[in-house]
């Protein structure tokens, strides 16, 4: 008979907040200002201000402009964000509450900060 695996563990932060942190994070220590890198990667500053504050989920291509008018490889970006939730999980800041909100269910990590992970992991 097959083991279960138990799954209840807690909820991974959700995406858009660990991106959204790892930008400003990158823009600030390059010590670059909102609307420059706004205006570099041809959108709004409102609009890079939600999503550096997790409230947009931005497409694919966005990310790409950010990532891109910051200087910053796609590759080491999504690395850096994988580090960061490492961190937070080894530091207990992901079961006592951290600075991530999750509002998607506990069980099985998904999407991409789960992806992220795995290829750190390999």
């Amino acid at each position: 008979m097959a083991e279960i695996l138990d799954f209840k563990r807690t909820p991974e932060p959700l995406w858009r907040e660990a991106l959204g942190r790892k930008l400003r994070e990158t823009r600030e220590e390059r010590g670059d200002r909102l609307v420059d890198v706004a205006d570099r990667a041809g959108i709004s500053v409102q609009y890079l201000s939600e999503i550096e504050r997790g409230r947009k989920e931005p497409s694919s291509e966005m990310i790409a402009a950010v990532a891109g008018a910051l200087g910053v490889d796609l590759a080491d970006l999504l690395i850096g964000i994988a580090g960061q939730v490492r961190n937070l999980r080894a530091s207990g800041h992901l079961r006592t509450g951290s600075q991530f909100h999750t509002s998607r269910p506990t069980g099985r990590p998904s999407g991409p900060v789960a992806m992220v992970g795995a290829l750190m992991a390999a």
